[in-house]
């Protein structure tokens, strides 16, 4: 994979040159101030909200309750304001409907969907998209690392970062698939949820390949930049196959259900690979997410939203039991 191959599949490259075959989306280039936002490994603080002005410490002066902190003073902390880069980006939201799925020039964070209260990639606000960029890797893997796995020693090109809104729209993950092209020609197509097991694919497998390969060879063969590259698509219950987007044909994209072995190599494809003869690969046992490893622990979260008041309960008797037992000792140290 050379890193010529991975400035091809930005989102700003391919998208004017297949803009009527894939969603509508739009593209703004994202300030210094807001990229070292997100590269920030502070407190996540969430920016860009309407009510921005919003404070960490809330005051309980007139309040009767107990203050658990032992500070005398406490300092307020407030999220960085980005407004003229808040209007931009709440201006383009609402064209493109009100709702979007985020992305970098790259990659959209996927593995972060567990931090959104409705565990969802749709965003309404700048506040929304913050929140899911700076709990991914995903995305700082975008700015900090974008040719990693290439195999030229070649200067770093100049990367230009740019937020991706496209248009929100429901997609049955059942409908999409990636596909591997190498030499121009699809060697593989992969279901691209390979965590269920959907029947219909088995049952449509014939007329599945046949669209994609018709819509590869109609629309996108020898239109990409690079005669390597990976592509998704969806396929809507009409049997019309969409784009959804390029990677690079290389390591830091995930194989699916195949390995980058047996891509590179062709061993155990299909033996003669050619426009009608290519390897579809479905998913017929349940395999584990790879995004699961990025999420947090259940318990953790319950504590968190206050969704389960008995382990709430649980933790503050636990808290309460050590401190008695912190103090008794001290009590003993200085007897």
């Amino acid at each position: 994979m050379k890193k010529e191959q991975v400035v091809n599949c930005q989102f700003s490259v391919w998208y004017p040159l297949f803009k009527k075959h894939t969603i509508k989306s739009l593209i703004l280039p994202i300030p210094q101030n807001v990229i070292d936002y997100l590269l920030d490994d502070g407190t996540l603080v969430v920016s860009g909200s309407e009510n921005n002005s919003s404070q960490t410490q809330i005051n309980h002066s007139d309040s009767d309750e107990e203050d658990w902190t032992d500070d005398e003073t406490t300092t307020a902390v407030t999220a960085p304001e980005f407004p003229e880069f808040n209007i931009k980006v709440q201006e383009a939201i609402n064209v493109l409907g009100g709702c979007v799925f985020p992305k970098l020039n790259w990659s959209a964070p996927r593995d972060a969907n567990w931090i959104a209260l409705n565990s969802s990639l749709q965003c309404q606000s700048l506040s929304d998209i913050f929140l899911l960029f700076k709990s991914s890797d995903f995305i700082t893997h975008d700015l900090t690392q974008p040719f990693l796995h290439c195999s030229d020693d070649s200067p770093d090109p100049t990367i230009n970062y740019e937020l991706v809104l496209r248009k929100w729209s429901e997609l049955i993950p059942g409908a999409e698939f990636r596909c591997f092209v190498k030499e121009n020609k699809v060697i593989a197509i992969s279901q691209r949820d390979y965590t269920q097991h959907y029947q219909h694919i088995a049952k449509q497998e014939a007329s599945i390949s046949s669209s994609i390969l018709g819509f590869f060879r109609d629309h996108i063969q020898y239109r990409f930049p690079d005669e390597d590259f990976v592509l998704d698509v969806y396929r809507d219950s009409s049997g019309r196959v969409w784009l959804i987007d390029f990677n690079p044909f290389g390591e830091v994209t995930d194989s699916l259900l195949f390995t980058w072995e047996e891509l590179t190599s062709g061993k155990h494809l299909t033996a003669s690979q050619t426009q009608e003869d290519t390897t579809l690969q479905m998913c017929f046992t349940v395999q584990p997410s790879p995004c699961l490893s990025y999420r947090i622990p259940r318990d953790f979260l319950d504590l968190t939203t206050g969704e389960d008041a008995y382990k709430l309960i649980d933790f503050l008797k636990l808290k309460k039991g050590q401190q008695e037992e912190e103090s008794s000792d001290e009590e003993e140290d200085e007897s």
